[in-house]
């Protein structure tokens, strides 16, 4: 393997979130030294650049086995390289579903066949995401599974997440859950409150999402069980994480990009591409959920990258599943709506997106710093770039930035010393 140098760049203490200019060198996979006017065979020019651990997205939809027409693996995996992560959670909303253990091992080697970025498998709660039994979690764990969800379906039953929580603190592993009480969010479509009104839409409330992040935090709190809360989209939930987390319960939670910076206002359109779940909130909602963020209330940014064929969105609003294809823009979404409006420093945005998810599920400690893996994410963030979803390696175009310009986009990604994308292009594995 070739020794490389980042030259001149920005680099990024996402521990102590902040900023100094340095050059890095890597060898065999890893950091090797950090300092001034440093020389290797390859070099690689970072100037203006910030240079941050590689970026790990918590919770992403890969769709294979099953749903091959939206999503693969491979072209999930390249998506995952473009937007600049070096390990990504696949969930396990297949079919079959991800609920054992030759199922998890299917996934892994399919993803490190293709030598890119690391690729974990995320085992389901119950067997066949039907929330009736408990899924196989011994198995799971064997094969290496460090967190379970149902994501996708609720875990309606009170009495399976107690004892998924039991198990899962036996086996050394974390529960997620997407908490939506089905009977009040009643298959709506948009948030509840004057948009839906207006445009006549049937309504998602708050409360569907709010009643089993309680639930589950009392949960956790009885059996001493670790439990994280998936996409939090309102106010209220914040409030209760936070609630809980002074309490000493073992909660933590992730917000996405979309939930950080759309709003419910978007769904005068019709258009399907803002359709999520949970769904768009209130501009009150968004400003909590910002502030959650930045004071570390919300542990981490997951994308929820759920992508969707043209014939799966090009249909009417209340039959179109939810979902968008976040992983190719989550980047310049943050930057753009985030970082550029000081709502929050780069520093802070790219450690709840390094070390707030390494921490939730149990990683070392992702720096920049010899001795450590090379798994580095380059972000240039005064390169302005237009959405164009058929350029997205995602087969899932579904997004309702089409058309947007931004402002910081990935330049390269670099997983155990190889670069795995740059400017552009996809780059060969490892």
């Amino acid at each position: 393997m070739n020794s490389k140098v980042l030259k001149g760049g920005k680099v990024v203490d996402v521990v102590s979130e902040k900023i100094f200019e340095a050059d890095i060198k890597i060898e065999d996979g890893k950091i090797a030294e950090i300092g001034q006017n440093l020389t290797a065979e390859e070099t690689i020019d970072c100037k203006g650049m910030l240079v941050s651990p590689g970026l790990i997205d918590l919770h992403v939809h890969l769709r294979e086995p099953g749903f091959e027409h939206k999503e693969t693996i491979e072209t999930g995996v390249r998506a995952a390289a473009a937007g600049g992560f070096t390990r990504i959670y696949a969930m396990p909303n297949t079919e079959p579903p991800c609920d054992n253990e030759a199922s998890a091992i299917y996934i892994r080697q399919q993803a490190d066949r293709l030598g890119l970025i690391r690729v974990e498998p995320v085992g389901s709660i119950s067997q066949g995401r039907k929330g009736e039994f408990l899924a196989e979690m011994g198995g799971l764990a064997r094969a290496g599974v460090k967190m379970v969800t149902d994501d996708g379906n609720p875990v309606s039953s009170a009495s399976l997440m107690l004892l998924a929580l039991k198990y899962s603190k036996a086996f050394g592993m974390l529960v997620a859950d997407h908490c939506e009480d089905k009977s009040i969010s009643a298959n709506g479509i948009c948030n509840e409150g004057y948009f839906s009104t207006l445009y006549g839409l049937q309504a998602w409330p708050k409360s569907a999402e709010e009643t089993i992040v309680s639930r589950d935090i009392i949960l956790a709190g009885e059996t001493d069980s670790r439990i994280h809360i998936m996409h939090i989209s309102t106010k209220f939930s914040a409030q209760l994480i936070a609630q809980a987390k002074s309490m000493g319960i073992k909660a933590t939670c992730e917000v996405t990009p979309h939930h950080l910076t759309l709003t419910d206002e978007l769904i005068g359109d019709y258009n399907t591409n803002w359709k999520v779940n949970p769904p768009l909130r209130s501009k009150e909602d968004v400003e909590a959920l910002r502030k959650a963020l930045s004071d570390g209330i919300i542990d981490c940014i997951a994308t929820d990258h759920a992508p969707h064929a043209r014939e799966d969105k090009e249909v009417e609003i209340n039959i179109a599943p939810p979902g968008i294809s976040g992983l190719e823009t989550a980047v310049g979404q943050l930057f753009t709506e985030l970082v550029n409006k000081g709502v929050i420093t780069p520093e802070k945005l790219l450690s709840r997106m390094t070390v707030g998810p390494a921490s939730i599920i149990g990683l070392e400690t992702p720096e920049i710093k010899a001795g450590k893996p090379a798994d580095i994410t380059i972000i240039d963030p005064n390169s302005k770039w237009t959405v164009e979803p058929k350029k997205f390696f995602s087969l899932g175009h579904n997004t309702p930035l089409a058309g947007k310009i931004m402002t910081g986009k990935v330049h390269a990604t670099i997983c155990c010393g190889k670069v795995v994308y740059l400017d552009g292009q996809i780059q060969k594995g490892m």
